[in-house]
C-alpha cells in the first residue's frame, strides 16, 4: 500500500511540475486577451479536453509503438530523461522552452488546439513523462496514471477559467517564484529518469 501511495504521489508531483497549471496561467492570459469571460471558458475546456485525449492515446498505445519502430525501454528513458532535464533548465533560467511554449500569435479560436493544447499542455515533456509511468506498468498504475493526469487537467481549466482574478491576487513576481521551483522539480525528475536508463541499459 505504501509503494501505490508512493507512485501516485509521484506521478502526480511529476505531471504537476510539466504541465504547470499555475505558471500556465499568464500565457492563457495573454493568448485570451480581450475575449469575453463565456469566450475565455469555451478555450480553457477545449484545450484541456483535447490536451487529455492526446496524452491519454500516448498512455493506451505507447507501447505498440514502441514495438512498431523498434524502441528499447532504456533508449526512451534516456531521452526522456534528458529532454525533461532540459525544459527544467530553461525554467531555472526564465526561458521560454520550445518544448512546452509557442511563439505569440494572434487571437483565434485555434489557440485552444494550438499552442494551448499543443505544445503547452500536451507537448513533448508531458507525453514523455506519462508514457515512462505506463510501460511495462501493471493496470493498476496505468489507471492510477490516468486518473492523475485527468485530475491535474481540470486543476489546469478551473486554473485558466480564473486566471484573471489568480493574476491580480497574486502577482506576477509570485509567478516566476513558483515557476523556477517547478523546473527545479522537473530537473531532477529528468536526473532520474536519466539515471534509471542508464541502469537499465547497462544491467547495474
Amino acid at each position: 500500500m505504501e509503494d501505490l501511495w508512493s507512485y501516485t504521489l509521484t506521478v502526480f508531483m511529476a505531471f504537476f511540475a510539466i504541465m504547470n497549471p499555475i505558471a500556465n496561467i499568464p500565457i492563457f492570459v495573454k493568448l485570451t486577451e480581450g475575449q469575453n469571460e463565456k469566450k475565455k471558458k469555451e478555450i480553457a475546456k477545449t484545450s484541456t479536453i483535447v490536451a487529455f485525449l492526446i496524452v491519454l492515446a500516448f498512455i493506451l498505445i505507447g507501447q505498440y509503438i514502441f514495438q512498431i519502430f523498434g524502441l528499447t525501454i532504456p533508449a526512451f528513458k534516456v531521452f526522456g530523461g534528458v529532454l525533461i532535464f532540459f525544459i527544467g533548465f530553461d525554467m531555472l533560467h526564465s526561458k521560454k522552452t520550445s518544448v512546452h511554449v509557442d511563439n505569440e500569435s494572434n487571437f483565434d479560436d485555434g489557440i485552444a488546439i494550438s499552442p494551448l493544447a499543443i505544445p503547452i499542455l500536451a507537448g513533448p515533456g508531458t507525453i514523455v513523462t506519462a508514457m515512462n509511468f505506463v510501460v511495462k506498468a501493471n493496470p493498476l498504475n496505468l489507471v492510477i496514471t490516468v486518473f492523475i493526469f485527468g485530475v491535474i487537467t481540470i486543476l489546469t481549466f478551473y486554473a485558466f477559467i480564473y486566471s484573471s482574478y489568480i493574476v491580480r491576487f497574486v502577482g506576477d513576481k509570485k509567478f516566476i517564484i513558483v515557476g523556477k521551483i517547478m523546473g527545479l522539480i522537473i530537473g531532477v525528475l529528468g536526473a532520474n529518469m536519466l539515471i534509471q536508463g542508464i541502469k537499465l541499459a547497462f544491467n547495474i
